[in-house]
């Protein structure tokens, strides 16, 4: 058979949003949410130093400034390189973006698990996802208050959940991206006391301490208190069964725009999840005997 495996310069985007030094968390959040991506790659000089993500900020809704918040010295992926490389580098790590450096080590573009899920979807792996899908599912009930998904999806280490209703069927899908659309900055005053007593002093009065009061701006992200799991989540939801094949669920992720797909049995009960990263692995698993269309 033919092997044609495209470069990761072929897949890549070449049109780099990025945010540089020193800079805050609230430009990062406004591109996150107007250009819909899942992070976006901190520059200096060129160089690429760090990453902040949609995790980093739901993670430290607290933190305003990106060298604190961002990931430092990310993983990276030479422009010559294959895509298998690249999809091995963001399977392993289970990370969804990878800056592309020359050999300067200047950036010159961005190669997501989402580039590859589209070449995936172009593509004609007809092995099943049997082998593929997580089994172990978490799920949110759809009356969740949005706060309380936040802790539990970080809890467990997950950027999309299945939500069911009162019945345990499958009523949506939250993620990360619907959590962050909904955020908003909450800028706020608070004060700090300060007195010149010191408690141990006994020559100072409680009536006669100099009292010095501090106020200073907190500035953090929010999430609707009177939100809703239910009220965020995707209700379209985009089913596949475990006889599926490979090519099919990377046409529905591309087609629906989506990340992750329940996978069900055939009385509609779910049987685990299959994300965009579970597709690299077969990709990874036929490099040599599958043909690709570029």
């Amino acid at each position: 058979m033919v092997i044609n495996i495209p470069k990761v310069e072929d897949v890549m985007n070449r049109e780099v949003v990025s945010a540089t030094l020193p800079g805050t968390r609230d430009e990062v959040l406004n591109i996150l949410k107007n250009k819909k991506i899942s992070a976006v790659p901190v520059m200096k000089e060129g160089k690429v130093i760090g990453i902040v993500s949609r995790t980093n900020i739901l993670k430290n809704p607290e933190e305003e400034h990106l060298a604190l918040l961002m990931t430092r010295n990310p993983l990276s992926i030479n422009i010559g390189d294959s895509l298998i490389d690249a999809a091995l580098l963001l399977y392993k790590n289970n990370i969804q973006i990878l800056p592309v450096i020359d050999t300067y080590g200047k950036i010159k573009g961005l190669i997501t698990t989402k580039d590859i899920i589209n070449v995936i979807s172009n593509s004609s792996i007809e092995l099943t996802v049997e082998n593929y899908f997580k089994k172990k599912v978490y799920t949110l009930w759809e009356n969740t208050p949005i706060s309380i998904a936040v802790y539990q999806m970080d809890l467990i280490n997950i950027k999309t959940c299945p939500v069911i209703d009162n019945y345990s069927n499958i009523s949506g899908m939250i993620s990360n991206e619907d959590i962050i659309e909904s955020s908003i900055i909450e800028d706020r005053t608070e004060k700090s006391n300060m007195s010149s007593g010191q408690d141990e002093d006994l020559w100072t009065w409680e009536s006669m301490r100099n009292n010095l009061n501090i106020y200073y701006s907190v500035s953090k992200v929010r999430f609707p208190k009177e939100k809703l799991v239910k009220d965020l989540m995707i209700k379209k939801v985009i089913y596949a069964t475990s006889s599926s094949n490979v090519s099919d669920c990377a046409r529905k992720m591309k087609r629906n725009k989506i990340s992750q797909i329940p996978i069900v049995d055939l009385n509609n009960k779910i049987k685990g999840i299959l994300r965009d990263q579970d597709l690299l692995k077969p990709l990874i698993d036929m490099n040599n005997k599958l043909f690709i269309t570029k």
